[in-house]
């Protein structure tokens, strides 16, 4: 994230040049010798391992730590009048997150949680479709999250596999972000999400640490999911389907998401996010549209039409919105509010998972 980040800074002024002047000024983190060459090649001018310190230093805080440490310094940065724009989810678990939303309503400083795809150019143009009716009422959303970076059951240990660090596995880090994009495609048409079921699974339940010699030091308990899914209820009474996993073979970053209507449907795969499959009224099968206009969201500030954009493009039109938004004294979505939507829904499926039963989102 740290590598997405910067890179993403440091196009805006060629690309987006209407965007806030930015320095990267500080990069925090644990080890000064690593930290150094980080700023080096990410082009930062000054480090730091303490991050209260560094809240002095600077205008806006982007947290992009492990998700144990989104709490505490995001809302210290609030407090202190720094607007922070943090990963997501939001944080391990639901108590901490409204712990989040809450700082941000309280202090009235920018606050945004990083749902990245938000501001795929695709899926913009995906959610004037719905908001103009072209897909008539919204009966069913599906959505996945398949990756295959955990197949292997030798594949090393990491703190993304430890709940106290984490909160969970394949729910929050990937059904996070399905379940926010449903949200901002739908929520408005479908309202929100009234019960949920779910099944969370561990395939491998301890992993090794590797030395520095490739041996095995020793092996660590995996204490979260490898894979979830989950039926969801709406308002409106249309239905959502939801998955994601970390041992999905010959899946690299399969994220899907479909909306079914009356009068159509739709397709996006962030596998090809320049395109969207759309089905409408009176046709017999879908067609697929390339988002890459001058007219669509975003691609004016890129290349002539036809030519398309990648994955980290995505955090550049995310620092854009962020930081006009910071610039401008306004708010900025998905906000921490949004972020806190999304963890009521992964805590629910954890819930109805312990339970075995369909719950209700509180």
């Amino acid at each position: 994230m740290g590598k997405a980040h910067a890179n993403a800074l440091a196009r805006l002024p060629m690309f987006f040049p209407d965007a806030p002047e930015v320095e990267r000024h500080m990069l925090v983190g644990r080890d000064e010798e690593a930290l150094a060459d980080a700023a080096d090649r990410l082009g930062f001018a000054h480090t730091a391992t303490d991050w209260e310190a560094a809240l002095d230093e600077v205008d806006v805080f982007y947290n992009l730590g492990p998700n144990h440490v989104h709490a505490e310094p995001s809302i210290a940065a609030l407090e202190a009048g720094v607007p922070v724009l943090c990963e997501k989810p939001l944080a391990p678990t639901l108590e901490a997150a409204a712990a989040m939303r809450d700082a941000a309503a309280a202090t009235g400083v920018t606050a945004g949680t990083a749902f990245n795809y938000r501001f795929v150019p695709a899926i913009r143009h995906a959610k004037g479709l719905i908001e103009d009716g072209e897909l008539g009422e919204i009966r069913q959303v599906r959505g996945r999250y398949l990756q295959d970076w955990l197949v292997d059951p030798e594949a090393p240990w990491a703190w993304r596999m430890d709940a106290e660090l984490a909160g969970s596995g394949a729910l929050g880090d990937l059904g996070a972000h399905t379940i926010d994009l449903a949200r901002f495609l739908v929520g408005d048409r479908v309202g929100g999400v009234d019960r949920v079921s779910g099944q969370l699974t561990t395939f491998v339940d301890e992993r090794p640490v590797y030395d520095e010699d490739g041996g095995v030091a020793e092996y660590r308990d995996v204490t979260v999911d490898d894979a979830y899914s989950a039926q969801v209820e709406y308002e409106s009474g249309a239905t959502g389907t939801f998955e994601a996993s970390r041992v999905a073979a010959g899946h690299k970053n399969d994220h899907a998401i479909a909306v079914h209507g009356t009068a159509g449907s739709l397709t996006f795969s962030l596998e090809r996010l320049n395109e969207l499959e759309v089905l409408r009224a009176g046709n017999r099968g879908y067609e697929t549209v390339l988002v890459t206009e001058e007219s669509d969201p975003y691609v004016d500030r890129w290349w002539p039409p036809g030519h398309v954009i990648g994955w980290e493009h995505t955090f550049v039109h995310e620092s854009y919105e962020f930081l006009s938004a910071v610039a401008d004294g306004g708010a900025f979505e998905p906000s921490f509010e949004d972020g806190y939507a999304v963890q009521r829904i992964l805590a629910a499926v954890e819930r109805a998972d312990e339970r075995g039963e369909w719950v209700a989102v509180e």
